[in-house]
């Protein structure tokens, strides 16, 4: 069983950075696109960022392009969301995801972290 265990839980003023983790579990990690959602109270789960196993190719959404970035280190079986220049608007509940899949659709994750609060206020 695949599992999936994110980390990086924090409170950050607007403008700050903040490094988030998911450390990945029960099979070969390189066979797995990884990507991070994130989800506000309210609202429905967003897109942020995919990267494919090789790391090779890298994706993200509006809302964050440009301001976050996802890597992997796939001798440590762990995918990164780096977050920069971070908003109020981005306070959500952060969650990574796997994909045997080399470009999956966000309903097409086969497997799922418990999601990491990340809030974001002065």
């Amino acid at each position: 069983q695949v599992q999936l265990v994110e980390s990086g839980v924090g409170l950050v003023q607007p403008g700050g950075s903040l490094k988030l983790s998911c450390a990945v579990s029960g099979d070969t990690f390189t066979k797995y696109t990884m990507g991070w959602f994130r989800q506000a109270p309210g609202k429905e789960r967003e897109f942020a960022a995919t990267i494919t196993g090789s790391g090779g190719r890298t994706y993200y959404g509006d809302s964050v392009k440009g301001r976050f970035t996802i890597s992997r280190d796939n001798a440590k079986n762990t995918v990164y969301l780096q977050m920069n220049s971070l908003k109020p608007e981005d306070t959500a509940v952060y969650y990574c995801a796997a994909s045997k899949l080399l470009l999956p659709r966000s309903e097409n994750y086969d497997y799922w972290g418990q999601g990491t609060q990340v809030t974001v206020s002065s």
